[in-house]
């Protein structure tokens, strides 16, 4: 009887829990669908008396989206791959290369992990004006093609490998190079899936960064976008909820799509991002 209480218990806490995290996302929707001229009202109409599907076909046509979807498809990619390929390089480096000063330039490294990213907008952004590099695609990517984070985890991950898998892959005649490549990314792929995926999420989301180094619709991103439903008379709502349900869409797909790798990489690196 104790076991079915505690069950039942459990199972309650979870529901009340899912119930109140989705429950934003479904008031989200439901305004979406709501008539464009719609202001908010207390209580929250839960059942609009129509339903206003051309509330989407409005939002891309009130801003460039396409533009701002390309733009955002393109950072996204680009610094997913690159903070990819330096941290998969510097974690096998941290893990199996001997040279002066490793452990040192390590600490360091997660020293970085303590400094706030809000305090390095400033000096950042007076690096990029010094290389005329604002309002650029380069100026959207470069600071992001590294990450510290992702080299700590993979870091984590590399040495949790058995380290006569490497023995006997030189035994075998393989470079570290080979190593890396063939035997190493492969075994880790959920880890550095995982990481990966956290890397995307930020980059899709990322608004204070493209909000300061951009100053034309042809570079704006989707977050940035939302903007365009706020005004100085007040926020159209269901646009700007429509608009929030197409930023959103993406990331929720692959994020489904990719659960159990994220699921794992976490549980393996007792990471959180």
């Amino acid at each position: 009887m104790r076991h079915y209480l505690a069950v039942l218990t459990r199972t309650f806490f979870l529901t009340l829990g899912a119930v109140l995290i989705l429950l934003p996302f479904a008031w989200m929707f439901v305004t979406s669908l709501q008539p464009a001229a719609t202001t908010l009202t207390i209580p929250t109409t839960w059942l609009p008396k129509s339903l206003q599907w051309l509330n989407y076909w409005h939002v891309w046509q009130a801003a460039p989206f396409a533009r701002y979807c390309l733009n955002s498809l393109l950072v996204t990619a680009a610094t997913t791959v690159g903070q990819l390929i330096t941290s998969i390089l510097a974690a096998f480096a941290f893990t199996y290369l001997q040279f002066y000063g490793r452990r040192t330039l390590f600490g360091l490294l997660i020293a970085l992990m303590l400094v706030p990213g809000e305090l390095l907008l400033i000096p950042n952004f007076v690096t990029l004006a010094q290389f005329h590099w604002v309002d650029t695609y380069a100026a959207l990517i470069v600071p992001w093609l590294a990450s510290v984070f992702m080299v700590v985890a993979l870091h984590q991950a590399f040495r949790a490998q058995p380290a006569t898998l490497y023995i006997a892959a030189h035994l075998d005649g393989a470079s570290d190079w080979q190593y890396l490549w063939h035997v190493l990314v492969p075994t880790t792929r959920p880890i550095i899936t995982a990481v990966a995926l956290l890397q995307v999420i930020a980059s899709w989301n990322a608004f204070m960064w493209p909000l300061i180094v951009t100053n034309s619709d042809k570079l704006r991103t989707l977050p940035i976008g939302l903007i365009t439903f706020t005004t100085a008379e007040g926020a159209n709502y269901p646009l700007l909820m429509a608009a929030t349900v197409c930023v959103i869409l993406p990331l929720l797909i692959l994020y489904l799509g990719l659960q159990k790798y994220l699921v794992m990489g976490i549980s393996t690196t007792h990471l959180k991002g």
